[in-house]
């Protein structure tokens, strides 16, 4: 078993209680992938076909404005994330916006095909696929609530919270439009937290 499927194997008998069987069975769908900095997991307009997990790298997704240009950052994932365009996956539409690694990036992947595959066969698997939707569901809700309910600090300070090490390995201007905020006012920010 390569070091790639034991991060895996241990991700996901803490994510949905798969059992050693559950897991072997889906050995021969799980593929590895590396993505260079500046490459991407999915385009814009593209339909998504894989979910993965990040062993190595930061991603983004943000949306690019095909009138001003301009690019807007939705979220982030490191580290032991799955990683999918969600609504795309399941509905077999174009995704909306991309997903680009931050830094030289690496990833086990499976297919839709064979995901659905494993939901036919395992109902363990099926449970997982319950978990993925309520795992996504819940950062898209909190994403909105973030905006309605807290200040750009408290934004801040939650995303330190989801991704510790995140802002000394990605630019600001990143971070700076995740938060909806100028880079001067996350250097305001910055200052404050750390005094």
């Amino acid at each position: 078993m390569s070091e790639h499927h034991e991060i895996l194997r241990q991700h996901l008998i803490n994510f949905a209680a798969l059992t050693p069987k559950d897991i072997t069975d889906s050995w021969a769908y799980w593929k590895n992938r590396k993505i260079g900095k500046g490459d991407f997991f999915n385009m814009q307009n593209v339909v998504c076909n894989d979910l993965g997990l990040v062993v190595k790298g930061i991603f983004r997704i943000y949306y690019n404005d095909p009138i001003t240009d301009e690019e807007k950052n939705i979220f982030f994932f490191s580290e032991n994330q799955f990683i999918v365009s969600f609504r795309s996956f399941i509905t077999r539409y174009p995704c909306v916006y991309f997903i680009e690694a931050l830094e030289d990036s690496e990833i086990i992947y499976i297919t839709y095909r064979d995901l659905n595959s494993l939901y036919d066969t395992h109902p363990n698997w099926s449970k997982f696929g319950r978990l993925l939707a309520e795992l996504f569901f819940n950062h898209s809700q909190a994403r909105t609530e973030d905006f309605l309910f807290y200040s750009h600090e408290e934004r801040y300070i939650k995303l330190l919270e989801e991704h510790p090490n995140i802002v000394n390995r990605i630019p600001s201007y990143h971070i700076s439009s995740y938060l909806g905020i100028t880079n001067p006012s996350l250097s305001r920010i910055r200052k404050r937290i750390n005094r």
